[in-house]
């Protein structure tokens, strides 16, 4: 029976192909993730390993350590260890650089790092020299080019106070292997320097070189950690590399989408296999074959071919693996680890690539398997229809399951979109009811063909003529093999649509926000949101003939219920008006009453801070009674506890802003609002001024690249769908070989024939298409309103139509090679086939 297995495979090499396409496409995702993500891990590793090698022992804050930081005193009894060499603390803090535009340079400010000279110089000098005197600096390299800085300019950087100091550059460094420097951009001072600017006490590490790991570890305390240069080495590569881990989950995830498709199509495949060599299996039943040989050559067949798809996919795997190593290093270099060279191919994937392989083929195929073993002796003698055609009837038990699953599905997704509290566990509720739902709708998925095939091949058959009515006929005609076919791209069409319906309601739910509760023009702060900025500003904007309000948000660190707390108003003329927050419970009057506050839903669930509770506020006169009156829910800058304005003042006096709101004119034109915003700000090089159309134009693309990113993710799925689809026509046009030899005999010309198998397909894919919109738009809307209470549903038809439009063109594009190979056929041969 092996024997007899194993020479089909070698005689059907072109189906043996065809169907472990599907498992090499899933099985080469998940490889390539791993190879992708352990090369980078090693190239990490190689980097920190080159630069740990200055360093011959390390001092770190201890893990039971009540600080964050090496103390001063640690560094000098550090160095007066005998025998060590030379000692440097490293620093690192905060240090916005200032572009030629006056202004910090990108989102977030430049980290300001301590660079020493000499051996414990870990980064690389491109140009230049290490800096030296309270007068001189080195820039990030990258950072350097972007700005249009070089070697002998002078540069504004801002202390912690957001004061500036002017420096002249003397080096250009890469820092490529700090995970926050390559990131965010870095300058460089000495060290007394670097603690001057960032405002920091202590040393977020201290590196030795010379001396004893014994003698300095007792140097540097209990409360210290003391590792060797190998550990140091190791303990950064695992920091850096822990993107990674991310990353592999993140892909790992569409990478077992990917291998449930795959399975779906296994299992058609097998299913269609088993159905066409009915007259083989009973042959061999008649010629002595048992059930359980029958049985075993199924499995046996279908190992081999998950083994072949898995050799390939693990091939497929490392290719993929490089040109995404490839892809990261012309964005980053730095993540992908400057040191990796080539792909990593390691034991552990080879094992896990081959095991889910062969795994997931086998399991797909025992159904098919026992389905074979099902084959009288009998049938060998019988010439039948094609197999598994005819009208479906979904019967009593896969009718009351498929109810009970829709129910539940049901059930539990209005339990996580309607009547849990809104969040992250009813989102992930309804995720599970989704599942639960869609297993319903596999049940009854074939009962759903013929209709869905009349709706989806109307127009088809309309302008197909003859070829396309024969073509709908066909996709109706086995409506298990076609509800199996269709469920794959199904899937993929399904999550697609979810996703684009989320990222639309999500970007709709945060302009509404905007819009409704915080409806201003600019917004002024400091690069980090940290400072605050001149209260003279605000008066400057209040001047401006553009400007309608001016609107300041000032919060202060204080003592509440003996708790440190952070304190916040808002302009009393603005609330209520301007900036108009929801309120759960009170009213936004009585808060505003003197001696009240209001708090976020969040604080109101401290036992202490809640709804009608009188709590002590420390303030520069002492401390008073506060009550809180009102509970809001927080928006865009305003959150935590909040008092009046005239209470504020009272309590600590006037203070500058942390932010600066404003609202233009509607007669003033929108450039000559941001230029008199601009004029008002430019003697502040601390301010940084954004735009409302700015943020929600940052926020777009960022939701729009995230969507893009999980559409091309989830393309692999429908890739291996489409492959199934072709498959299946494959199969078909092999099965229908006289079916369709008779029609040519009746004068179908081979480009009709063409034309009948490419509808079927597209016919086909819209079923599936349609299927998976219709769910990925439901559970989009309930993910929608499980997300927050005020989330605003919004449907992005076009993009939902482009699914259906691309999928139906995807599915006639697979459809080319089965229908070439049945339009090329001999009419007289495909008559004598057997």
């Amino acid at each position: 029976m092996l024997r007899t297995t194993l020479a089909g495979l070698r005689a059907h090499k072109l189906r043996l192909l065809l169907t472990a396409v599907a498992i090499t496409l899933g099985v080469g995702f998940i490889s390539g993730t791993f190879v992708l993500t352990d090369t980078m891990d090693k190239g990490v590793a190689k980097t920190w390993e080159r630069s740990a090698d200055k360093v011959d022992f390390a001092v770190l804050p201890g893990l039971d350590s009540t600080e964050d930081e090496v103390s001063a005193d640690t560094l000098g009894r550090v160095r007066a260890v005998p025998g060590v060499t030379d000692v440097h603390g490293m620093v690192k803090g905060d240090a916005p650089l200032v572009g030629k535009n006056g202004k910090p340079v990108g989102d977030i400010s430049t980290i300001g790092m301590s660079v020493p000279s000499g051996r414990l110089l870990r980064y690389d000098i491109d140009k230049g020299r290490p800096p030296s005197g309270g007068h001189e600096t080195v820039l990030d390299k990258d950072v350097a080019k972007r700005e249009g800085f070089t070697v002998g300019n002078t540069v504004t950087i801002l202390d912690h106070k957001n004061n500036p100091h002017r420096f002249r550059v003397v080096g250009l460094v890469d820092f490529g292997i700090d995970e926050d420097a390559s990131f965010r951009g870095a300058v460089g001072f000495d060290t007394p320097t670097t603690m001057a600017m960032t405002g920091k006490k202590g040393f977020e590490e201290i590196d030795v070189a010379g001396g004893s790991g014994t003698a300095i570890d007792a140097a540097a305390g209990p409360s210290n950690l003391t590792v060797s240069s190998k550990e140091l080495a190791a303990k950064m590569a695992r920091q850096s590399g822990g993107d990674t881990e991310v990353i592999r989950a993140g892909l790992l995830i569409f990478g077992f989408v990917a291998m449930l498709v795959s399975a779906l199509v296994i299992y058609n495949t097998f299913s269609i296999l088993i159905a066409q060599r009915m007259r083989e299996m009973a042959l061999l039943r008649c010629v002595g074959a048992t059930r359980r040989q029958v049985f075993g050559g199924v499995v046996v067949e279908s190992a081999v071919v998950g083994l072949v798809g898995s050799l390939l996919g693990l091939l497929a795997g490392v290719g993929l693996g490089a040109a995404a190593l490839v892809a990261i290093r012309a964005l980053a270099d730095e993540i992908a680890g400057a040191d990796a060279t080539g792909a990593y191919l390691t034991v552990r994937t080879i094992i896990i690539g081959l095991v889910i392989g062969v795994a997931v083929t086998v399991l797909s195929a025992l159904l098919p398997a026992r389905a074979a073993t099902r084959v009288a002796p009998v049938a060998a003698l019988r010439s039948e229809l094609e197999p598994g055609s005819g009208r479906f009837r979904l019967g009593v038990p896969r009718t009351m399951i498929a109810v009970l699953l829709g129910a539940a599905g049901l059930a539990i997704g209005a339990l996580g979109s309607v009547a849990m509290e809104k969040g992250q566990a009813a989102m992930f509720v309804v995720a599970f009811a989704g599942g639960v739902f869609f297993l319903a709708v596999l049940a009854v998925m074939p009962a759903l063909v013929r209709p869905l095939g009349r709706f989806a091949g109307a127009v088809p058959a309309r302008l197909g003529g003859v070829p396309g009515r024969l073509a709908v006929a066909n996709a109706q005609r086995s409506p298990r093999r076609t509800a199996t076919t269709t469920i794959a791209l199904t899937i993929g069409v399904g999550l697609m649509s979810l996703f684009a319906v989320v990222a639309a309601s999500g970007k709709a739910t945060a302009t509404h926000t905007i819009e409704e509760q915080f409806p201003i023009d600019f917004q002024i702060q400091t690069q980090n949101g940290d400072g605050t900025v001149p209260r003279a500003l605000a008066e400057t904007l209040r001047k401006r003939p553009e400007i309608a309000n001016v609107i300041e948000l000032n919060e202060h660190e204080t003592q509440i219920a003996g708790q440190d707390e952070d304190i916040s108003t808002v302009t009393a003329s603005a609330l209520g008006t301007i900036v108009k927050p929801t309120m759960r419970d009170g009213s936004l009057d009585a808060a505003q009453k003197p001696g009240t506050a209001m708090v976020d839903v969040d604080t109101a669930k401290t036992p202490t801070m809640g709804m009608g509770r009188t709590v002590q506020v420390k303030t520069a006169h002492g401390t008073v009674p506060v009550k809180i009156t009102g509970v809001y829910e927080p928006i865009a800058g305003l959150e935590g506890i909040v008092v009046p304005e005239t209470d504020f003042t009272r309590y600590f006096g006037a203070q500058d802003p942390s932010m600066i709101y404003v609202k233009t004119r509607a007669s003033a034109s929108p450039t000559a609002a941001r230029q008199a915003v601009e004029n008002a700000a430019s003697p502040y090089p601390s301010a940084k001024v954004a735009s409302t159309a700015e943020y929600k134009e940052s926020m777009t693309k960022a939701v729009d690249m995230m969507l893009m990113i999980f559409g091309g993710l989830l393309g692999l799925a429908i890739v291996i769908a489409l492959f199934g689809i072709a498959n299946t026509l494959t199969l078909s046009v092999v099965e229908r070989t006289r079916e369709s030899a008779l029609l040519r005999a009746l004068g179908i010309t081979r480009r009709q024939l063409r034309r009948m198998l490419s509808i079927e397909a597209l016919v086909m894919a819209v079923i599936g298409a349609l299927t998976g919109v219709v769910l990925g738009v439901a559970f989009g809307w309930a993910a929608t309103n499980a997300m927050a209470p005020d989330s605003v549903f919004s449907l992005p038809y076009l993009q939902v139509l482009a699914f259906v439009v691309l999928a139906g063109l995807s599915g006639t594009a697979a459809a080319v090679l089965p229908a070439r190979r049945a339009a090329r056929t001999s009419i007289v041969e495909s008559l004598s086939y057997d």
